[in-house]
């Protein structure tokens, strides 16, 4: 089942959606994310540019093959996008965009780089996969020879190779271990089909959205965008504000909000009875006041609904929320509510945070 997403049809599912979410929970699951944008910056002022348009600190990728997580803001501190960049040379990096905002992703980049001795080439030529799951990164290993496949299955977490034509980067967004997989797009029907023979097992948006959730992470547009700023998105940890005197867009705006506290935060949400939580409902907080559902879902791992939710800062214990007219009892988690296959959520209560 194909669906329009930003430009592009993707597969919902290829078969029952919920297979393919317990497949990457207990084996090893595919998806094709080739709708994310793949930059290359390059040039001279290629680091200075990305140190000044990205809120974590790019200069902690001193050696090929690191990998980081950030987020490009706006002046008053709302996130253009969340990204991984990508350590390729002195004077090379790779960006992974959101497939949705690729191209005003592109134009802001493009925007910010006149001032700095570096361009932005969009990789056309290039496929995306992920290859996730317990078994995935054995999977992926058994197409490779004996030298490659122990080089590929030694990469730590957030560290990336070139293997042959394959970027294998030890990332991505199911909570689960496995491999994104860069390669020309020539080559990525074969890779496919390959991996689909050793039991690989293909998978659409569906899961793909439902295991995120399960791991508590945030889907741009929902969870954060450019109205957000990342201390109320629960991504305070990818700004780096050391050394002081880098000066990356939006980083006054962060200050100012650090010197007042940020008045609302995300916290994860379980459902205590029967329902299903969803994007948009209304969620009540003690002392009368109200946040709202960003992202939701049934969990097909805990067997319960979920969601993630932006409500007032220091939001604890039992909050409501309206679904269809009826205010029904959550409990404040804090995600992840599965990581690993393990079930964390229901075990930990956060205590708020800004």
């Amino acid at each position: 089942r194909l669906i329009d997403f930003g430009g592009w049809y993707l597969p919902l599912a290829y078969g029952s959606q919920l297979d393919e979410h317990h497949a990457v929970r207990r084996g090893a699951g595919l998806f094709d994310v080739s709708h994310m944008g793949i930059l290359d910056v390059r040039g001279r002022e290629a680091q200075a540019f990305l140190e000044r348009l990205i809120a974590n600190n790019v200069a902690k990728l001193d050696a090929p093959g690191k990998a980081l997580y950030g987020c490009m803001l706006n002046e008053s501190g709302g996130v253009v996008d969340d990204l991984i960049v990508y350590f390729l040379g002195a004077e090379l990096f790779r960006v992974v965009v959101n497939g949705a905002t690729r191209d005003s992703d592109l134009a802001w980049m493009r925007s910010q780089a006149k001032r700095f001795a570096a361009d932005i080439v969009e990789r056309g030529d290039l496929a995306l996969m992920a290859v996730q799951g317990p078994e995935a990164r054995a999977q992926v290993a058994r197409l490779l020879g004996p030298a490659e496949a122990a080089g590929a299955l030694a990469l730590g977490r957030y560290r990336a190779a070139q293997i042959g034509t394959l970027y294998l980067a030890r990332t991505g967004y199911t909570g689960e271990d496995g491999f994104e997989v860069m390669l020309p797009a020539a080559e990525a029907e074969d890779l496919w089909r390959r991996l689909n023979a050793l039991g690989v097992i293909s998978c659409g948006l569906g899961a793909r959205d439902t295991l995120r959730l399960e791991a508590g992470l945030n889907l741009y547009g929902h969870d954060m965008d450019a109205s957000t700023h990342p201390y109320e998105s629960r991504l305070g940890w990818t700004v780096a504000l050391e050394p002081r005197e880098r000066r990356f867009v939006g980083r006054e705006a962060l200050e100012a909000v650090l010197a007042h506290g940020a008045e609302r935060t995300l916290v994860g949400l379980e459902l205590e009875g029967r329902g299903v939580l969803r994007a948009g409902q209304r969620v009540t907080v003690a002392g009368d006041r109200e946040g709202s559902v960003t992202s939701g879902t049934f969990s097909p791992t805990l067997q319960r609904s979920i969601a993630l939710a932006r409500v007032p800062a220091a939001t604890t214990g039992m909050v409501q929320v309206d679904i269809r007219g009826k205010l029904l009892e959550a409990r404040v988690v804090e995600p992840p509510f599965v990581h690993r296959g393990a079930q964390k959520g229901s075990q930990i209560q956060t205590k708020g945070s800004t």
